[in-house]
């Protein structure tokens, strides 16, 4: 039994997994802020561009 509680204690394979899951969290708040920032500027652009082609 002991023997089971310090393989339990020395086992770090679930940390890692939070640490990647926390920074795929950050890369994704991070996303959503840049286009909810950049989305009106590029909506502009893309309207400006429409209405520039011909026969749009």
């Amino acid at each position: 039994m002991k023997n089971l509680f310090t393989r339990f204690k020395d086992d770090d394979s679930g940390a890692t997994a939070i640490e990647y899951g926390l920074i795929a969290g950050l890369v994704s708040v991070l996303i959503v802020t840049a286009l909810v920032l950049l989305g009106p500027k590029l909506t502009a652009v893309f309207t400006s561009i429409t209405t520039a082609l011909p026969g749009a």
